[in-house]
């Protein structure tokens, strides 16, 4: 008996630390690149990336939401572009981590056809936009709490943003190529990107 209530004291320090964190563990699906981010005192998806071979996507992903300065912005917005969607909230360490890496890879990638789009799952807008001042960031972020998750659930299924952070990376025709779980490898999605770009529709 006292070993069970030791257990159980133990798993319940484990879920409650666990919710503290507020990031989710990941899935470890891998296929074609691979990254491996050590350490921290948070949980998050385990660094894993996979990649989606153009005639194995699922259909274009149609979107909407409201960006944290109050414009609407749709999937049509980014037609013919490469898109980046990273899922993320102002209190999760990895994406804190990770956010001057995507911003400089937006700024590498400005004058091609990607554009980069957060999607702050948590936060109201000016959560978000302190995170962007503290952080650089440029590009806009859709504030999916106030939408019931739309943007989430517009992604659901075969590549669901289910860690926090998660990056998809979408190509021409709208479709996810790829999903990183967890904090991003710059390299490797630097990679992906001009990978994605490259491709013939």
């Amino acid at each position: 008996m006292k070993r069970r209530a030791a257990a159980a004291l133990a798993a319940g320090l484990i879920s409650t630390a666990l919710l503290l964190a507020g990031c989710a563990s990941g899935d470890g699906i891998t296929n074609g690149y691979n990254s491996s981010d050590a350490g921290g005192n948070y949980v998050s998806g385990d660094g894993s990336v996979r990649t989606i071979a153009a005639a194995d996507r699922a259909k274009p992903v149609a979107f909407s939401g409201t960006t944290a300065s109050g414009t609407t912005v749709s999937n049509t917005d980014y037609a013919g572009k490469v898109l980046v969607v990273n899922f993320w909230y102002a209190q999760c360490p990895p994406c804190r981590s990770e956010a001057p890496t995507l911003q400089k890879l937006s700024q590498k990638y400005a004058d091609d056809d990607v554009a980069f789009l957060g999607v702050d799952i948590r936060d109201d807008a000016p959560q978000a936009i302190a995170f962007q001042k503290q952080f650089g960031v440029t590009y806009p972020s859709v504030i999916d709490n106030r939408g019931g998750g739309s943007m989430l659930l517009a992604f659901a299924g075969q590549v669901s943003p289910n860690t926090t952070p998660t990056t998809l990376v979408v190509d021409k025709q709208g479709r996810v190529a790829a999903r990183f779980s967890g904090e991003v490898s710059g390299s490797i999605l630097d990679t992906v990107i001009t990978d994605t770009l490259g491709e013939k529709p």
